[in-house]
């Protein structure tokens, strides 16, 4: 019964720390998304054109 119990209480834990770690990664995704969502309505990013540092050849 003993080692039934230990075995259950790491199986919760794992659910447990992969639960923690899936919801880290959503945070983190989301945090990207609207950091690129922001930096699109900035006025910089409007102002800004690409530039070619390097001139094309003939």
């Amino acid at each position: 019964m003993f080692e039934y119990a230990l075995r259950r209480l790491r199986h919760d834990e794992l659910l447990h720390r992969a639960e923690h770690e899936r919801l880290a990664r959503e945070a983190l995704r989301l945090r990207r998304i609207t950091g690129r969502e922001a930096a699109a309505r900035s006025p910089e990013a409007e102002s800004h054109t690409r530039r070619h540092w390097f001139t094309r050849t003939a």
